[in-house]
């Protein structure tokens, strides 16, 4: 009979086994590749065996192993720093606009971080009377340097074995590539959005119609003028994102829009670090704008 004759195929079997057998097959022996594991996800997934959220973390937790520290990095041209000059009322006031908790503190340029400045260890200072007598340098921290070829579940351990929260990180030069904290790796596992503007791991452009896109603020300015055909400098920035911090003059917030070239920018998703996600249409002739 058939039947007999097909069940004596492996091969054909397989493609009638239920998901429990596939699990079961997974399970039945070691995983080999990142594939593999995967699959096993895949298949648990959607048979709801955990659910969506898990399986994002799960995936996320993987992909760090795979990713390094200049990838998810803030570039130098989007931090916020503080001078070594800066008097304890300036400071104050850069924490309260930035949000931030923690600072890298520079005596003339970006490359010269002489330490990292806690917001919270100058709060006793508000009722000083005799705070006048400020000394940034008594409230420095040594910085944490760490290569941008630094895989990032190593420095995550890092971070929870050092009991640190923010690492400077060294291009292959010796100078100042950008800064990352605990916050940003976590991030990268746990996601930060999932809408209509999601783009897709694998690319930092996805059309959503005629001449519209949504791209990835940490698109490389030289990828970004070979997808759009256009010619924007990268001298003093590297992303689209620090290309848009640049000519707002600050770091802009989501909703905001400006024009640059042929292109209209409008900020998706920004949070009090850096831009994330972008809008990026073609401007139309003056008869056709709306």
């Amino acid at each position: 009979m058939n039947t007999e004759e097909r069940s004596n195929d492996p091969g054909d079997r397989s493609s009638d086994k239920s998901w429990i057998d596939k699990i079961f097959d997974i399970f039945s022996s070691t995983p080999k590749t990142r594939e593999d594991v995967n699959e096993l996800l895949q298949v648990a997934t959607a048979n709801q065996l955990i659910g969506r959220d898990e399986f994002s973390i799960i995936a996320g937790a993987m992909e760090v192993t795979e990713s390094h520290a200049r990838d998810v990095m803030v570039p130098r041209t989007q931090m916020i720093v503080v001078k070594a000059s800066d008097t304890l009322e300036e400071f104050l006031h850069t924490v309260i606009d930035s949000g931030h908790s923690r600072f890298p503190v520079v005596a003339d340029t970006a490359d010269d971080i002489i330490g990292i400045l806690h917001a919270k260890d100058l709060l006793p200072l508000i009722l000083d009377k005799n705070r006048d007598t400020f000394n940034m340098a008594d409230y420095l921290r040594e910085p944490f340097k760490v290569p941008e070829s630094m895989r990032l579940n190593t420095l995550l351990r890092s971070f929870r074995e050092n009991r640190n929260h923010m690492a400077i990180v060294i291009d292959e030069y010796g100078g100042v590539a950008g800064l990352i904290t605990i916050e940003d790796i976590l991030e990268e596992i746990v996601g930060d959005i999932e809408d209509e503007f999601d783009v897709a791991q694998d690319t930092p452009v996805r059309s959503i119609g005629d001449n519209d896109y949504i791209v990835k603020g940490q698109m490389e300015i030289e990828e970004f003028n070979a997808q759009f055909d256009t010619d924007f400098d990268d001298s003093d920035v590297d992303t689209i994102a620090g290309l848009v911090t640049q000519h707002a003059g600050h770091l802009p917030q989501s909703g905001e829009s400006l024009s640059i070239g042929d292109l209209q920018f409008k900020v998706v998703y920004a949070d009090n670090r850096r831009v994330h996600l972008l809008r990026v249409q073609e401007l139309q002739d003056n008869n056709n704008a709306s």
